[in-house]
């Protein structure tokens, strides 16, 4: 048995219960996050819910990773507050908040050649001592299905190629099955069909009752999956809603720097947003 597993093991914790459509799973309240002297986040308001996917979207620099870090309690709160679950975020317990939100960082790293089976199981050690430990194996099946790792199931994870990688967090990630999912720039080391593939997940999933809160910088998968798009400028949200109503010309050129054209889809209708190009 890992420490991790232990720790989990030893500790008393609370189930979550079922989220109907709609429910808040997570909330930030009037949020300022400082980095050492700086302000990165100021005065930001943002509710994720279940059955919704929310794009986090934004120049470099803009506080996309500072406000999923605050959203995941990785990063306190210098003023305001951010909920999960219903409750503020330090009145849960490490192992309690683990139970109802799953974190997908930027980069995965790690020191041990774990093999990728046992990389992703590790996602399953929340639930160790609770009625749902005995989902562990299918869980951990359907995530490497879900994100076609099983294919190389026992291969070290140090030997495998930055997309495998970052498809096996994931995968880590989708067999913990916390109902709230923080996914920060999931599709960045990965090809074309890989990036479709994991905003198809993000979709299945919100349509399972979770709600995801994913980081893009690909403005084209954020409008054509999202529900619900948070566009960050400067540390604050410039506009949030539909992709359809936020996605605006003179909105994204002013926030990117960067002149740009937003056309509708052929087919679809969904805005597509082309810079100009001289």
């Amino acid at each position: 048995m890992t420490p991790a597993v232990r720790l989990f093991t030893r500790s008393r914790r609370s189930v979550p219960a079922p989220s109907g459509p709609g429910t808040v799973l997570a909330e930030a309240i009037a949020l300022h996050v400082r980095l050492g002297q700086r302000d990165v986040l100021a005065g930001i308001d943002l509710t994720a819910r279940a059955g919704e996917v929310l794009a986090l979207v934004g120049p470099n620099g803009a506080g996309k990773s500072t406000l999923l870090a605050a959203l995941a309690a990785d990063l306190p709160a210098a003023d305001g507050e951010v909920r999960v679950g219903g409750r503020p975020v330090g009145e849960w317990s490490a192992p309690d908040l683990a139970l109802r939100r799953a974190v997908l960082p930027q980069a995965a790293a790690l020191s041990f050649p774990f093999p990728v089976a046992e990389v992703v199981r590790m996602g399953r050690a929340p639930w160790a001592g609770t009625p749902r430990e005995e989902e562990d194996g299918a869980a951990v099946a359907a995530a490497m299905a879900a994100t076609e790792v099983a294919g190389f199931a026992a291969r070290p994870f140090s030997a495998l190629s930055g997309g495998e990688r970052a498809r096996v967090a994931l995968a880590r990630v989708l067999a913990q099955r916390a109902p709230l999912l923080l996914l920060d720039e999931p599709t960045a080391a990965l090809d074309l069909r890989h990036q479709e593939l994991v905003l198809r997940i993000c979709r299945e999933r919100a349509a399972a009752g979770d709600a995801v809160v994913v980081v893009l910088h690909d403005l084209g998968l954020a409008a054509a999956y999202a529900d619900r798009v948070a566009v960050l400028h400067g540390g604050r949200i410039a506009v949030a809603g539909p992709p359809a109503e936020v996605f605006e010309d003179g909105l994204l050129s002013r926030v990117y720097r960067q002149p740009v054209e937003v056309l509708p889809h052929p087919r679809t209708g969904a805005p597509l947003v082309v810079p100009v190009r001289s």
